[in-house]
């Protein structure tokens, strides 16, 4: 089953930034683009772990702050050379709020 999360206002996250939020075991970016596209990925890099809601985004990707690797908003993927995956997550701007959809299954594993 899939638990829709009221995180925030969608003025709470800035323009080209992020915002973390806590759900069970997961910390969650929730990114917003330039054109005001929302996107969540898990908070860590594929590479080692780094904190992405730190990086900088540009389009519809963000630079991981440790190493710079690229990560793919849309998808979670490492873009050119690089290859890992951030856990993505499903989000809705509903009323000017962000909602996040997290399985349950997915609350616990870390």
């Amino acid at each position: 089953m899939t638990t829709w999360y009221d995180i925030c206002a969608f003025d709470d996250v800035p323009a080209l930034g992020a915002r973390t939020v806590r759900i069970g075991a997961r910390e969650i970016a929730v990114f917003r683009t330039a054109d005001d596209a929302v996107f969540a990925l898990e908070n860590k890099c594929p590479h080692k772990g780094g904190p992405l809601a730190e990086g900088i985004v540009h389009g519809r990707k963000v630079a991981c702050p440790l190493h710079n690797w690229v990560i793919d908003l849309e998808n979670g993927e490492a873009t050119g050379a690089d290859h890992g995956c951030a856990e993505e997550f499903a989000v809705a701007v509903e009323a000017g709020r962000i909602r996040l959809a997290v399985p349950a299954e997915r609350l616990a594993a870390e």
